[in-house]
């Protein structure tokens, strides 16, 4: 590690974050990147809440790494560093904030332009304060927008993070109807609000109460407490209410208790609510105090406590048209509000949470919250099917969402699987019968039969998770993974609550690869085949035999050219193909029998004709360069020709047989070269592909006008091949063939040139057009579909006690009554996202799966949609919606945020689709909620 200069050292450790004082030389970038990595490994080291840190335009930072050398590792598309391309980087400017703030000065009157500015997808770092001081003083500049780490969630759950988006609430005051915004972090207790309330409306702590003020009405008084503003569920852009115990004339905005005069900023004009992600939605939400009270026989009194005024929900009895509500936008929750709707709709649920659940809440359960999210959820559902068509506000939903799960809090956009997945979990352990799980020993299995292991897999899968969601949601699938080296296989019988699908596109790859005949017989052929992107060489060999009809006994050598040399030969069958990227050349060459422990010749072409002489050029390679075995133990230049010929045959024009003969003698190099007496007219065509064996042996007895050179290992020198040579080249022999004008006329080299890349692009898929369709099952068939894990995702093997990339295959044993399938539109990489908009093709009625599923357990496996979760649009301004089906009344509706319409059948299938929710069709009576698990079990 390079030693940093010790007086930098010494300014490092004093007098930081003024103007830039200071003796020594500026740093360089080597001596700039140790130091701020040194700072962010004593912040990594001291994370506390109240730490500051400060917000920096990404494309500022970006500028600065590129400058130091830092954050440029590695590049999935070429595989290069990008190091080399960053070292005559510049120096940045001085920190330039303008693109994430609008203008300003980085006071808190800022933060509406600054909040505005990242939501529309300007890219921002977080720094510590010290790294920041740091920075200043080598650079200057700013503004500076300083921001607080805060501790966010409960019990197991904790998490520290920046709070880069303060609180912002509306201060409604009655006396002049005047509108504030209020700036104040989350994690302020209440009491800090009247303080800060008191002194931008100038008015005495004892005369003022402060009101939660929904759809201009009182819901609740907001009692002076150290109770956070994250726990009172007071959401951004809220409205609060200032009442005076006694009239006060209306006052100028001042101080508050920091002396800060910027704490107050006027109110725009009103804009119409936005629910895509782009922007905070301007949107009213109202909630009461969610008091927790879990005396036995109480928990479902407790929760109605929390029943919103103004919705006529104190009735847990369904009205007519009931599950008809839509959902408000609290900013960017259309992601939780597609999920929400989708379970409010599953018909198992309705039926659980309009009953009385008080004695499955598990408030013991370290796992759970206590009980909490399924009284909070229990509590919205009952609320979505008694308040007729009036939107509700899930703000009491969202607090305690928050809580458990920190990673959905503040305002930014979110994955509506995601969500769904968490609060799945999260219900089954706040309702999960088990008070107390016992430990339970896996077993190695070795030889049971399937029926065995997965009945025990499941008893003691139920021994310690047994709930309503359990129940209804969860099936089981049987993985199988298969070691490459050992062949020890691993069978698990596993619960799943949910299939992410692929589509055939993100599993799958096009690869392009042209077949060469190892023994001349037939000209080079390319083949498009499709093979599985973390597939491997012999995955790759496998789909190519097929396509080009490989015999039995014959055997393809797969390589790499580039620069018209073999860059590599892919002999390991275990070689990754993502190692194989689009814009390589892969060849393959056809043999009949294994090349294994053979020698190879290799022949590269280089161009000697007068056009090249004339340019200056000694020669220059081109086209494919061929291969062929030699199994002569010392092969001579006769040999070394022969070879050649058979190769090269193919390609020989279809002309006169006075120019099958050159001035060589017996196709050897002589002294003296006489010119052909020969010519061509240029239009002679190549030899017939399926040549027959008489018509090919005499074609390699006759006479080759090539000049062959032998050649090293780099290409760097050659020396004549002579007809008594004996060439001695260990297992690979190198020749080089001289094409000059006359070779050109007698064969056609055409055929070695324009070598595809792997990623054939024609004419006709330049532009991005529109996918194919692809049908849910053949997503279901991908799922199941035996595959090598990923680089990335090793299995530990028992028996080699090594990772190995073992093959995966999945089954479906169990499925569950409420079946969700999840298409995986989105893929994440370091430096790529995408979304795949193509359409899938789903049944709304009578899925079909019993050919799917292994145990044959005498239950329905036919299914009937009821719900769908759609995200329409890209990755940066999305926006979810829901449909779903009221059984009943057997109609569908949209579901958008607060809005809410019927919708036909017809049009409910689209590119949109994300989350597909199915129920089981079924054949007979109708089981008990609570006997589904033990009939699925097979008790």
């Amino acid at each position: 590690m390079t030693m940093i200069d010790s007086s930098c050292l010494m300014e490092n450790g004093g007098g930081v974050g003024g103007g830039g004082g200071g003796s020594c030389l500026p740093c360089t970038p080597e001596e700039e990147k140790q130091i701020v990595e040194e700072l962010n490994r004593e912040a990594e080291r001291d994370l506390k809440e109240g730490n500051l840190y400060f917000v920096v335009s990404s494309r500022w930072f970006l500028k600065w790494e590129r400058y130091v050398g830092q954050g440029f590792v590695d590049n999935l598309d070429n595989g290069k560093s990008l190091e080399s391309q960053d070292l005559d980087a510049e120096r940045p400017g001085p920190i330039d904030n303008s693109d994430i703030i609008e203008g300003g000065n980085g006071n808190e009157g800022d933060e509406l332009e600054l909040v505005r500015a990242l939501l529309e997808g300007r890219d921002y770092v977080l720094v510590p304060k010290k790294v920041w001081e740091k920075l200043v003083q080598w650079y200057k500049g700013g503004p500076k927008l300083p921001r607080k780490m805060i501790s966010q969630g409960v019990f197991n759950r904790k998490q520290f993070n920046v709070e880069v988006y303060p609180l912002r609430l509306k201060l409604i005051d009655p006396r002049d109807d005047s509108e504030s915004t209020i700036r104040i972090s989350k994690k302020a207790s209440l009491q800090e609000l009247y303080e800060r309330v008191c002194s931008v409306r100038r008015v005495e702590r004892e005369k003022a109460s402060i009101w939660d003020y929904f759809n201009k009405q009182k819901i609740s008084q907001l009692s002076d407490s150290n109770q956070t503003l994250e726990e009172l569920n007071l959401q951004m852009d809220q409205e609060i209410l200032l009442e005076l115990k006694e009239n006060s004339s209306p006052s100028q905005s001042g101080k508050d208790s920091t002396g800060n005069e910027l704490a107050v900023v006027t109110l725009e004009p009103p804009r119409s609510p936005v629910s895509i992600a782009g922007g905070p939605v301007m949107s009213n939400g109202h909630s009461s105090s969610y008091s927790l009270n879990l005396q036995p026989g109480s928990a479902l009194n407790s929760s109605f406590t929390d029943m919103d005024n103004g919705f006529g929900a104190s009735s847990v009895r369904r009205v007519e048209k009931g599950g008809l509500a839509g959902l408000q936008n609290m900013g960017n929750t259309c992601f939780m509000n597609s999920a929400l709707q989708c379970l409010v709709h599953t018909p198992q649920l309705v039926e659980y949470f309009l009953q009385d659940y008080s004695e499955e809440i598990n408030t013991q359960n370290p796992l759970g919250m206590h009980g909490e999210l399924a009284l909070a959820f229990g509590d919205l559902l009952r609320k979505l099917w008694s308040s007729g068509r009036t939107a509700v506000a899930p703000r009491v939903f969202k607090g305690k969402l928050a809580l458990f799960a920190p990673q959905f809090s503040g305002y930014n956009q979110h994955d509506s699987q995601e969500l769904l997945a968490f609060l799945l979990d999260g219900l089954h352990e706040d309702l999960n019968r088990v008070k107390q799980k016992p430990y339970i020993e896996m077993k190695d299995w070795s030889g049971e039969p399937d029926e065995e292991i997965a009945d025990e897999c499941w008893r003691n899968h139920k021994a310690r998770n047994d709930s309503v969601i359990v129940d209804v949601c969860q099936g089981q699938y049987k993985s199988t993974l298969d070691c490459p080296f050992c062949s020890k296989i691993s069978i698990t019988f596993d619960p799943f609550m949910y299939l992410s699908l692929p589509l055939p596109s993100t599993v799958t790859r096009s690869m392009t690869v042209t077949v060469f005949y190892g023994d001349g017989s037939g000209l080079p052929m390319p083949y498009t085949i499709s093979v599985l992107k973390h597939g491997n060489c012999r995955d790759l060999s496998q789909a190519l035999g097929t396509a080009c009809c490989l015999k039995g006994g014959e055997s393809l050598l797969l390589a790499e050219v580039f620069d018209h040399k073999i860059y590599r030969l892919l002999e390991n069958p275990f070689e990754p193909l993502v190692s194989i990227k689009d814009e390589d050349r892969i060849v393959a060459y056809r043999f009949s029998g294994k090349g294994t422990g053979r020698r190879k010749l290799e022949i590269i072409h280089r161009d000697k004709s007068t056009l090249e002489l004339l340019k200056g050029n000694v020669g220059k390679s081109f086209g494919t360069p061929l291969i062929t075995y030699m199994d002569d133990d010392s092969p001579t230049g006769a040999d070394i020709y022969l070879a050649a010929c058979k190769l090269l045959s193919p390609l020989k024009r279809a002309c006169s047989p006075t120019m099958a003969h050159s001035g060589k003698e017996n196709g050897l190099l002589s002294e003296a070269n006489a010119e052909t007496s020969s010519s061509c007219n240029g239009q002679c065509e190549p030899r017939d592909q399926s040549m027959g064996d008489t018509e090919l042996e005499d074609t390699s007895s006759q006479e080759l006008s090539f000049q062959l050179f032998l050649t090293d290992d780099r290409y760097s020198s050659c020396k004549p091949i002579f007809k008594d040579s004996v060439i001695n080249s260990g297992n690979q022999i190198k020749v080089v063939v001289e094409w000059t004008e006359k070779e050109q006329k007698l064969y056609d080299s055409s055929y070695l040139k324009d070598l595809p890349e792997v990623y054939h692009k024609t004419g006709y898929t330049t532009k991005k057009t529109r996918q194919e369709a692809v049908s849910l099952f053949s997503c279901l068939e991908a799922f199941l579909t035996e595959e090598p894990l990923g680089p990335d995702d090793m299995w530990y093997c028992p028996s080699c006690k090594e990772h190995r990339q073992a093959t995966k295959k999945l089954d479906l044993w169990m499925l569950p009554d409420i079946l969700v399938f999840h298409l995986k539109r989105f893929s994440y990489s370091r430096y790529l996202k995408n979304k795949l908009d193509t359409f899938v093709d789903f049944p709304i009625h009578n899925l079909e799966l019993s050919k799917y599923v292994k145990k044959k357990d005498g239950h329905s496996f036919t299914y009937e949609l009821f719900a769908i979760s759609n995200h329409y649009g890209g990755l940066g301004g999305g926006h979810y919606t829901a449909f779903a089906k009221l059984i009943d009344e057997n109609r569908w509706y949209s579901f958008d945020d607060s809005r809410v319409s019927p919708v036909n059948e017809d049009d409910i299938k689209t590119s949109a689709a994300y989350v597909l929710f199915y129920r089981r069709v079924r054949t007979e009576s109708k089981a008990e909620l609570g006997e589904t698990s033990q009939v699925q079990a097979g008790s």
